[in-house]
């Protein structure tokens, strides 16, 4: 047996038990950093505190013991619904090590739906960002008979809540914590030492695209496998500095919190998405994960900051984001067939050059120290990948569903493919049915939905096998490139099949200007897309055109100018396709795609039945007057 498969093998039953393990190793080690955010927001960065192992550990005890005050018990339901923060990481810890189980809220989800996941999975306390989050679950407080108690982590409680002690503050739950350890000093440690492999320690709801979302089951077992699997394969290690905006009520954010744990490494928190760019170059991680918006979001900032230098500066910055992908694909190729990731002299003196031009200042952008980034829960369009990767931020594409505890499979920085997922993590297996899906077993999968045995049994063999719903294929040394979620999978009424994500894909990475498409071909003759422009960058490209200039948004996407900007964009996807696929027609979409019309969930993946039924008299607008077969 090697050596990392025995450290699998031999791992601890629980997160809480690696984290009593952390905390005696190294007490007084950095574990997190999180941002002192100033009353009203404000312009520019914030300034950042530390906790050190030992600190957090106070914290963490304090809220385990506080809930057991509280009456909670060994597998029952803690919920949180906040956004990323310090106190998120603080309050599951506390769970895991009282005992009990998460069930992981959005805080965007609207009241109607969190208190279906709270009354569904039995919640007994609710930890509430704020009053928001509380207003929730009090116009729905007769439909939760089982939710005892709201911990409010911002604000005090109002006088009708306290009366009957049903809301509290974080600060008095601590206090409440601090006295049960007075009087019960082994508490912690006992539950900890009694905690079982197979015991619930969280539930995630998947935010399914029709119908209530399904609770996964994950054990105790799966995050301890997370936390050693994943630093074993050498993502993360000790001296790394992660920045984590994540949404940690996506199963993504919560392997993080697993997998720190066992690496040490620091930790720098702060869900807030417009605040990225000014935190990067303060914080200066070296290691950050992500969904692929993100860096399309990026790619199509840097590309407009170029267009606005002048024809000149847009020009080189085209130059070299060409550059900085042939010399991807050549040191990967190269890396293939030799082992060498190496590449001709001609082509090291131009990427030398271009990384003088632009790449340079795309790492200062990113805080300078970055080595590289995880992308995951979507594709990455493989052209945007060579372009980082030849840029010096390698960003390696992983695997994973909300099923498997989110890391199945990902690319290694010494070795990675783009385009493709990587290896399995030591200790999962797959294979490929008959029919193309991927099929995975091993500890990170789901114990099954929570209630719905006949729905755990539509993806869960007896023997473990689990059935994705994606299709997929493994290279002949294992690595696993995704073509397309089974279900999405489209066939035109010429019999054709056509996975519209590698469509969509090809378009991001060649429109700066795209923010989400929709390629719809279902039962069709041809294909067509839905196109969704991302705002700063058109209205950006808008601001150098003389009849758009300082037109709001609404005005621009509807205008010829731009209808022709786009036309350009799909003439070319469309001279990479094969006939059957290539977008015939399309229509701009008067807003882009988000959360609040729940169009994305909210890790950013497009529903593609809401958005073809919100739009559809646009899909049926392009299909008038041709004959279908």
């Amino acid at each position: 047996m090697s050596d990392t498969q025995s450290l699998i093998d031999n791992r601890p039953p629980s997160v809480a038990t690696l984290f009593l393990e952390r905390v005696e190793a190294t007490p007084d080690a950095e574990a997190y950093r999180y941002p002192v955010i100033r009353p009203g927001g404000g312009e520019g960065p914030d300034k950042w505190r530390s906790y050190s192992w030992r600190e957090a550990a106070e914290r963490v005890f304090s809220i385990a013991a506080g809930l057991m005050d509280l009456g909670i018990r060994s597998e029952e339901r803690v919920a949180i619904a906040s956004g990323t923060r310090i106190e998120w990481i603080l309050a599951d810890l506390g769970i895991l090590c009282a005992g009990a189980a998460t069930t992981t809220v959005y805080p965007s989800t609207n009241a109607s739906e969190t208190a279906y996941i709270l009354a569904d999975s039995g919640s007994r306390v609710l930890i509430a960002e704020d009053a928001s989050q509380l207003a929730k679950v009090r116009a729905h407080r007769d439909e939760l008979p089982e939710l005892a108690h709201v911990v409010l982590l911002d604000g005090e409680p109002g006088a009708e809540d306290t009366e009957d002690g049903w809301v509290l503050g974080f600060a008095e739950l601590e206090r409440r914590g601090a006295a049960y350890r007075e009087k019960h000093p082994d508490a912690i440690a006992e539950t900890v030492r009694g905690l079982r492999a197979d015991q619930l320690a969280t539930l995630i709801y998947t935010s399914g695209t029709t119908g209530r979302p399904k609770g996964v089951r994950l054990a105790q077992d799966a995050w301890s496998y997370m936390a050693k699997a994943v630093p074993l394969s050498g993502l993360l290690n000790a001296d790394d500095v992660q920045y984590l905006w994540l949404p940690l009520a996506h199963v993504f954010g919560k392997m993080l919190i697993s997998v720190q744990i066992d690496s040490g490494h620091v930790v720098a928190v702060d869900g807030r998405v417009d605040k990225i760019i000014d935190n990067l170059p303060v914080v200066q991680p070296t290691k950050m994960c992500a969904v692929p918006r993100i860096f399309e979001k990026v790619y199509n900032g840097v590309a407009q900051k170029a267009r606005a230098g002048g024809p000149a500066k847009y020009k080189i910055f085209l130059w070299a984001a060409e550059v900085a992908r042939e010399y991807a694909r050549t040191a990967q190729d190269n890396q293939r067939r030799t082992g060498v990731a190496d590449v001709p002299a001609g082509l090291r003196v131009k990427h030398a050059i271009a990384d003088r031009l632009v790449y340079s200042k795309l790492r200062e952008a990113f805080g300078g120290r970055m080595v590289g980034c995880v992308s995951g829960s979507a594709a990455l369009a493989p052209e945007l990948g060579y372009f980082f990767a030849g840029a010096g931020i390698p960003v390696l594409e992983g695997y994973g569903l909300t099923e498997s505890s989110a890391a199945s499979f990902c690319n290694r920085s010494d070795n990675f493919r783009t385009g493709t997922v990587g290896k399995p993590f030591p200790g999962t297996e797959v294979r490929i049915a008959d029919d193309g899906e991927i099929l995975l077993r091993g500890p990170g999968i789901m114990q099954g939905y929570h209630g719905l045995p006949d729905k755990t049994a539509e993806v869960l063999e007896e023997d473990g096998w689990f059935h994705t719903g994606d299709i997929g294929e493994l290279s002949d040394d294992g690595y696993l490139r995704i073509t397309d979620r089974k279900k999405d999978l489209i066939k035109t009424s010429g019999g054709k099949y056509i996975a519209p994500a590698e469509v969509e894909g090809r378009f991001k990475a060649l429109c700066p200007y795209v923010s989400n498409i929709l390629v719809h071909g279902a039962g069709r003759n041809f294909c067509t897309a839905l196109i969704a422009l991302d705002e700063p960058a058109v209205t950006g490209w808008a601001a150098q055109q003389e009849d758009l200039k300082g037109k709001p948004y609404a005005e621009i996407v509807a205008s010829p100018q731009v209808r022709a900007l786009v036309e350009g964009y799909v003439e070319e996807l469309n001279q990479g396709l094969q006939r059957w696929q290539t977008i015939k027609k399309f229509r701009i979409l008067p807003r882009d795609l988000d959360i609040e019309h729940g169009e994305l969930t909210p890790s950013l993946k497009m529903k593609r039945p809401v958005v073809e039924k919100k739009f559809g008299d646009l899909i049926e607008e392009m299909y008038e007057g041709t004959r279908e077969r």
